[in-house]
């Protein structure tokens, strides 16, 4: 902690996404608390720069190195650091001026700087499934190495994380992951095949960021929350469970050798797991909508419909084999979705190109960091040559 203030300094790693936005609106209201150290964007520098001019932070990076020059004269008439590149992330992750790190950077490009701050033994509230996702052994090694604190930002791994506090000594039989369902639930693919961009990112509980809103829409958000979830709780493959629960009032349950289950239930507001893990260990009071159970008469539950939303399948099959398949499975993921969000491919096209990736990528069944990177690589411009991109 800084010896001039007893607040929290709070890193926030893509500050201009649907996460970061939530956190600053999180940090604005606990201003007594917290403070705000670096802000980090890849495109949006107009964002960007108005959230440095409100929050004065140390330092800014622009991912977009064309756009470091507006960022820069924007910013001359203050004490702010400018940076700009994927470098600077690096960089900038590894300063010893702040203490928590957001990790809110959409997909693999979160990896690299989370890693960083990792080595540098700094508190991890981990917005990006990916970073897990993509090289889970080698973070989850680093980060008990270096005594870093990974605490979930996600809803779902929020939620267990909250249900296994005080339960250190008792072993996990299986976690239940919750899942909407999305804006699809129910179709089949005589309707989805028709799906256009603007009707996928239409979900029904939850306000997310055009990437992880189609990932529900197709499952795959479900199937990467499973493979997370295997390495932020030491899990098998057959103790993690997804069950379709419309409403996304109880984000997640764990049940334990007792047969005894714990829940976590709240509204569906991303504020809370966030403002739980920027405040973690404690619970900090706000003023955010309670949950109402004359509103929620009924809460239903349902089997997910595999053979409509393979994506989910997909992502089972990879997180049974491990080695480089999840990191494949995102990569070719993240380039589908990127494609049909520019309206280059049909949505059930998405399945097909991350099923074709995965045949056409070799198996490694324990990769280094560095055939990580590759794997990506390979499985990206693979995927992207499906599409003729």
């Amino acid at each position: 902690m800084s010896s001039t203030s007893s607040k929290k300094k709070i890193a926030i790693f893509g500050s201009t996404g649907s996460i970061g936005t939530q956190a600053l609106e999180v940090i604005r209201g606990n201003g007594d608390d917290m403070e705000v150290e670096i802000l980090t964007a890849q495109t949006n520098d107009e964002l960007l720069v108005k959230q440095a001019l409100e929050f004065n932070p140390n330092a800014v990076v622009i991912g977009d190195e064309t756009k470091y020059n507006n960022v820069k004269t924007a910013l001359a008439s203050t004490d702010i650091k400018v940076f700009a590149g994927e470098e600077a992330l690096e960089e900038v992750a590894a300063f010893d001026t702040y203490d928590i790190m957001l990790a809110a950077i959409v997909g693999f490009a979160g990896l690299k700087p989370t890693l960083k701050a990792v080595e540098q033994g700094k508190v991890i509230a981990l917005a990006n499934k990916e970073t897990l996702v993509v090289a889970g052994d080698i973070v989850m090694q680093k980060a008990i190495e270096n005594k870093s604190p990974i605490i979930p930002v996600d809803s779902e791994h929020s939620a267990i994380f909250q249900c296994l506090v005080g339960e250190a000594r008792n072993p996990i039989e299986k976690i239940i992951l919750t899942a909407s369902g999305g804006p699809f639930f129910g179709k089949k693919p005589n309707f989805l095949v028709n799906v256009k961009r603007d009707h996928a990112l239409q979900h029904p509980n939850w306000n997310m960021g055009a990437k992880i809103t189609i990932d529900s829409a197709t499952l795959m958000n479900k199937g990467l929350e499973m493979i997370e979830a295997k390495w932020l709780f030491n899990l098998q493959p057959h103790q993690i469970e997804v069950v379709i629960h419309p409403q996304s009032i109880i984000h997640s349950m764990v049940q334990f050798e007792d047969g005894s289950i714990k829940a976590q239930m709240g509204l569906p507001d991303m504020k809370l797991p966030i403002q739980y893990a920027l405040g973690f260990p404690g619970r900090i009071k706000n003023e955010f909508p309670r949950f109402n159970y004359k509103k929620y008469p009924v809460l239903n539950f349902d089997e997910p419909d595999y053979r409509t939303f393979r994506n989910l399948g997909l992502a089972t099959e990879a997180l049974q084999r491990g080695g480089n398949c999840p990191c494949v499975l995102n990569a070719a993921n993240e380039i589908a979705v990127w494609a049909f969000l520019k309206n280059r491919i049909g949505f059930l096209d998405i399945t097909a190109v991350v099923e074709k990736t995965m045949a056409a990528i070799a198996f490694i069944e324990k990769p280094s960091l560095q055939e990580y990177f590759d794997s990506d690589g390979e499985a990206r411009n693979f995927a992207a040559s499906l599409m003729k991109i």
